[in-house]
């Protein structure tokens, strides 16, 4: 139950979960934590006014970038799909009846579960959590390749930008004292969509939002991560790209981006 608002009158009450369908709650009085709660075999709650945007991959000059996709409503509160079935992509229309979203992520912490990777200018750690977005790789090469060359300046910032621009924060750079490198990244959501590759891909969370299991626990607290829309994803509740290989496309977004074959 949500306290302090009303909800819009094209979005409606699913008791089965506990979450309001469509996603906007409007006239809230009061400043509510950001936070995202994973309800058991249904959506993701968003709360706290969390900036959503539709973003799509997009490769120009030899790198990755984010293209602007459509707008997207925002409201303090909203609930968005996990489990690939909504007529109302990226929010949730109730289509999760049948949805099985078991939480099966590893939940130990970053540094427990990553390997330490060691570069001359730099070390870099990779936990393997990948949904193959591509923006580890720079005109020269992946992250993994130019770190054996991050004594070079140029070649070390490359590396830099290869890490802190994965939306799955799988890999996360720090210097030979082992501080943590990461850019500042205001609190906010994309919703991704992937024309490269034919798909609608996950959801990204940035800024560290701290994201809520249905059993009550928080996850680690991430600058970066990537979160699964499709419902196919072997390491739920996070992206595994297991969109690209179910060809995952979401009813809305992927309408402008993707031609019928």
């Amino acid at each position: 139950m949500f306290i302090g608002g009303t909800v819009g009158p094209s979005h409606f009450s699913d008791p089965s979960c506990g979450c309001f369908i469509g996603a906007r709650v409007d006239s809230f009085t009061i400043n509510m934590e950001k936070v995202i709660k994973i309800v058991k075999d249904g959506p993701y709650i968003v709360r706290g006014g969390v900036p959503i945007y539709e973003k799509s991959i997009s490769h120009e000059d030899g790198q990755y970038v984010w293209k602007d996709g459509r707008e997207l409503p925002q409201s303090e509160v909203y609930s968005l799909c996990r489990c690939g079935r909504s007529n109302d992509a990226p929010f949730c229309d109730g289509s999760h009846s049948r949805f099985k979203g078991d939480e099966t992520a590893d939940r130990s912490p970053y540094v427990e579960r990553s390997e330490l990777l060691e570069g001359p200018g730099l070390d870099m750690r990779d936990d393997l959590r990948c949904s193959k977005s591509r923006f580890c790789h720079r005109r020269d090469g992946s992250a993994w390749k130019m770190l054996p060359r991050s004594d070079d300046p140029e070649v070390r910032n490359e590396v830099i930008r290869a890490a802190c621009e994965c939306p799955s924060g799988r890999v996360v750079v720090q210097d030979k004292d082992g501080n943590v490198i990461e850019d500042h990244l205001e609190p906010s959501i994309y919703i991704v969509q992937d024309p490269g590759n034919n798909v609608s891909s996950g959801i990204y969370v940035m800024g560290g939002i701290p994201l809520e299991s249905s059993d009550g626990e928080r996850y680690e607290i991430q600058n970066r991560m990537m979160l699964c829309r499709c419902g196919n994803s072997k390491n739920k509740p996070f992206c595994d790209a297991s969109h690209i290989s179910k060809m995952y496309k979401d009813t809305r977004g992927s309408i402008s981006l993707f031609k019928r074959k």
